[in-house]
């Protein structure tokens, strides 16, 4: 019994967690994978409308697959926020080297050393306008803001700093995806906490490994960062290195 027990969990790693981030591996080798990322472009992807012609407020989460092989694994998220009336976008990344939270050092929807960026959350009108004053105050009062804070892995990194800044709106209903390593890195030292929406819990082992169960976030299991797990609310299936398939999240 042990052992048919331990046969079938094996076979559920190897499908849920080894073939997925084999085939992401096997499409970064097919690619582009040569790009010097010093000159790569990072230039408007278009994903925004000139800050001048979009009066409403806006919230916007944009996430690119990071630099190099680390690709094959994570994507970088960052956030975007212009007030009702503002003329100009403002962007938040959290980064390995300057200013460990860079505003504004990056075209606000720009190609990430190449990588052309996705939409992971959108937020116009009031919505938007209610939350900015909570994602700055966030910002301002994120707990690893020093140098030397920053760690590719488990975290705190750029998608541990995204998550924890959209945990201060959870009326957001915004959701990283599951490729964001380190979004479950407790960055307020709490292992036990509720998901990023409130409408769950999530049980994290340091971000080495855990499970969030959560009526935005779904099920999710983390290994060592890679994590795989399915939707209800909005069905998908989530697989570390390839992805969310399933029904669109708008």
């Amino acid at each position: 019994m042990i052992l048919r027990v331990l046969g079938i969990a094996s076979l559920a790693f190897v499908v849920l967690f080894l073939a997925p981030i084999a085939v992401s591996a096997a499409l970064y080798a097919l690619g582009d994978r040569h790009r010097d990322w010093s000159t790569a472009d990072r230039s408007s992807a278009g994903l925004l409308r000139p800050a001048a012609e979009q009066r409403e407020a806006v919230v916007r989460v944009f996430a690119a697959r990071t630099v190099r092989w680390r690709g094959i694994f994570a994507t970088h998220c960052w956030i975007v926020v212009k007030p009702k009336g503002a003329d100009a976008y403002e962007r938040y990344d959290y980064t390995a080297w300057g200013e460990p939270i860079r505003v504004n050092g990056f075209v606000a929807d720009g190609r990430w050393f190449g990588r052309v960026p996705e939409t992971v959350f959108a937020a116009d009108g009031a919505l938007a306008e209610a939350a900015i004053p909570k994602i700055r105050k966030a910002i301002a009062g994120y707990a690893h803001s020093a140098y030397g804070d920053y760690r590719a892995w488990p975290g705190p990194n750029s998608n541990t700093f995204v998550a924890a800044v959209m945990a201060a709106a959870p009326e957001l209903e915004a959701k990283l995806p599951t490729t964001a390593v380190g979004k479950d890195y407790p960055h307020d030292g709490r292992w036990i906490a509720l998901t990023p929406s409130k409408t769950g819990l999530r049980l994290t082992l340091g971000g080495y490994a855990g499970v969030t169960i959560g009526w935005y976030e779904g099920f999710e299991l983390n290994i060592l960062g890679a994590v795989a797990g399915v939707e209800l609310r909005r069905p998908a299936i989530n697989l570390p290195g390839v992805g969310r398939f399933g029904a669109p999240l708008d």
